[in-house]
């Protein structure tokens, strides 16, 4: 008898032991250099994550394609390459339709809101889309526009001829449309294909055109709330599932509206402060665009919603619905776009 209350005496001292979280050590990939504002977004959601998860969570951030290049860091998250990549899905054209509504011209008009906005309208949706992954968030950096070397672009038929790297699928259809040629590559390759000749153009953001060095090799610079990118952070699912219910939910905490408006409020303060620094350098030629002159290029534009909505239909959704609550969330965060 006195045998049996010592074992289970024993059991019970060990069972608190047995009980506690494993540890997790994540890898979090991204492509864009440490000196980008995205390092220390990551580094702070790490660290968040570590704190509510009673420091069982812990990971270390792999900045400039360290873990692989820019274009597969959805695919290295759904195969365990990294726990938790940073995407751009308008990198791969015709995949993620459904997120692509947040490239649309004249759409979003603020980081902070409009990735709040875009987030709280994504989450159903990317259940669907983004499947092979644990969706975290979708965010988006400031309004943006086109820098070039060549000529000053200022109407929509001045792209003509233009060889121009877009940011993603629906600002390569513009192009397209207004009778460009797309060059594609990733964000660090751009100054290099402009400095080449390969490229004449790029659309881009201010704070980037800076940090990649861009704007060595570009000279006119239109200051004009253009189009917008979307950006994800997905987590390996396998990884996820693998947690406990106290860990799933400090990644939970961490994948939410309010953290997305937090990545895209700290990168949108980046982008915006690169205005003046384009500004202020000789042989750069910042212009603003007419009301006449934007008028004309949202008219342009106006065959870019038909072509979402074309592939939001094969992907299932009702694109007329689904547009009216991305323009309601986007409203209740003030970042709907005049």
């Amino acid at each position: 008898m006195k045998k049996a209350c010592l074992a289970l005496l024993l059991a019970a001292s060990v069972t608190p032991a047995l009980a506690q979280d494993k540890t997790f050590d994540l890898k979090v990939s991204h492509w864009v250099p440490a000196s980008h504002p995205l390092q220390k977004s990551l580094e702070d959601w790490v660290a968040a994550v570590n704190k509510d998860s009673g420091g069982t969570i812990t990971g270390k951030v792999f900045p400039a394609q360290q873990l692989g290049k820019a274009f597969d860091h959805y695919d290295m998250a759904r195969d365990g390459i990294a726990d938790v990549t940073y995407v751009n899905p308008g990198y791969q054209p015709g995949r993620f339709p459904i997120i692509g509504a947040g490239e649309l011209p004249f759409l979003i008009s603020d980081a902070k809101g409009g990735s709040m906005g875009l987030d709280a309208w994504y989450r159903k949706y990317a259940e669907k889309e983004m499947k092979d992954v644990k969706y975290c968030l979708a965010f988006v950096h400031s309004p943006s526009s086109f820098h070039s070397k060549t000529k000053k672009i200022v109407m929509p038929e001045d792209v003509k001829g233009m060889k121009i790297r877009p940011a993603h699928a629906t600002m390569a259809n513009f192009v397209t449309s207004l009778g460009g040629t797309n060059v594609q590559s990733s964000a660090p390759e751009v100054r290099d294909i402009i400095e080449r000749g390969v490229a004449d153009g790029v659309t881009f953001p201010w704070g980037s055109l800076v940090l990649f060095g861009i704007d060595k090799v570009t000279k006119y610079d239109m200051e004009a709330p253009l189009y917008t990118t979307t950006f994800v952070f997905v987590m390996n699912k396998d990884k996820y599932n693998a947690m406990s219910d106290k860990q799933k939910a400090a990644v939970d905490k961490n994948c939410s509206v309010e953290m997305a408006g937090v990545v895209g409020e700290h990168w949108g303060k980046f982008e915006d402060a690169g205005i003046d620094k384009v500004k202020a350098e000789s042989g750069h030629e910042v212009y603003k665009l007419t009301p006449e002159q934007t008028a004309a290029w949202k008219k342009a534009a106006e065959p870019l919603v038909k072509t979402w909505s074309e592939g939001a239909k094969k992907a299932g959704v009702d694109p007329d619905a689904a547009m009216t609550e991305l323009k309601a969330s986007l409203k209740k965060y003030n970042a709907l776009a005049e």
